[in-house]
């Protein structure tokens, strides 16, 4: 069975309209798929409304919430939520005013190196998306300014250059809350991409579990066996589910293909056993 509850959309940084990731998805034979699009519901929103075109794609409301732990920015995935409770919404919304004021900052910086028009370019970039760096990236290639998106993260956007600007996130413990108030499964997303030492890394998933924290991201987008394993074993020391995904933003030479097959996860405790009664195979 072919599943994947981590992908992107043009929603926010992601290549595909929702209703290509839903064609990809359907041609592909991933049974279970979530859109999790940064910080905004909108993506699952759109693939929701196509969903009979699909009957074979069991849909899970999905979403990959930025927010902050130990100094550090950390991304936890929301699964099965209820999109329009309270919670949920009041959470959206302040992400949406973080991603904004962020948006200012970066193209205040830039603007500040000579690259003017850079806002009214990124938010032309982004259209109805969640503004992020990549729109800026995309102005930039557009522009001129430089040659490729690699490029403007090497020179101008990534970690410590002018446009890496850290958003007011909130807190891990309240954005596990609210994924668990709207009846959702939260999820650390790939856990290794923080870098940490395994005793941090153990501290992250030992804060996450005490704040109502369900499950971990053994397999996320590429990754070797052993890390696979690692990360299984820290699951079942905390008795966490399991949850895997593609991290799929765009087709290319280093990009991993939509769908995670479930025999390559060693669990008793998986998040998708929650909806795969979807498709009829699992009565809970």
């Amino acid at each position: 069975m072919l599943i994947d509850f981590h992908t992107h959309t043009t929603a926010s940084d992601g290549a595909l309209t929702p209703a290509e990731m839903l064609g990809r998805a359907a041609e592909a034979g991933i049974e279970l798929l979530a859109i999790t699009d940064h910080d905004t519901m909108a993506g699952y929103l759109a693939a929701a409304a196509l969903g009979a075109k699909y009957p074979n794609v069991g849909l899970v409301p999905g979403v990959e919430y930025s927010c902050r732990w130990s100094g550090t920015t950390i991304h936890v995935v929301g699964l099965g939520m209820d999109c329009e409770h309270p919670a949920m919404r009041e959470g959206l919304a302040m992400l949406g005013q973080a991603r904004r004021e962020r948006g200012i900052k970066i193209a205040q910086r830039l603007e500040a190196k000579g690259f003017q028009g850079a806002l009214a370019g990124a938010l032309a970039e982004a259209g109805e998306s969640q503004l992020g760096r990549p729109h800026f990236a995309s102005w930039m290639v557009g522009q001129g300014h430089v040659k490729d998106h690699s490029e403007a993260f090497d020179k101008y956007l990534g970690q410590g250059k002018t446009g890496d600007v850290k958003a007011f996130w909130p807190e891990l413990a309240d954005v596990v809350q609210w994924i668990v108030q709207a009846g959702g499964a939260a999820v650390i997303a790939h856990p290794l991409k923080y870098r940490f030492t395994r005793m941090k890394l153990r501290r992250l998933v030992i804060d996450f579990r005490e704040a109502g924290g369900q499950a971990i991201e053994v397999l996320s987008g590429r990754q070797t066996p052993d890390q696979t394993g690692q990360l299984q074993r820290l699951a079942n020391e905390f008795q966490l589910e399991v949850s895997a995904g593609s991290d799929f933003h765009r087709d290319g030479p280093y990009s991993p293909a939509l769908g995670i097959e479930l025999s390559r996860l060693q669990s008793p405790l998986g998040v998708w056993q929650r909806w795969q009664r979807m498709n009829g195979e699992v009565e809970q």
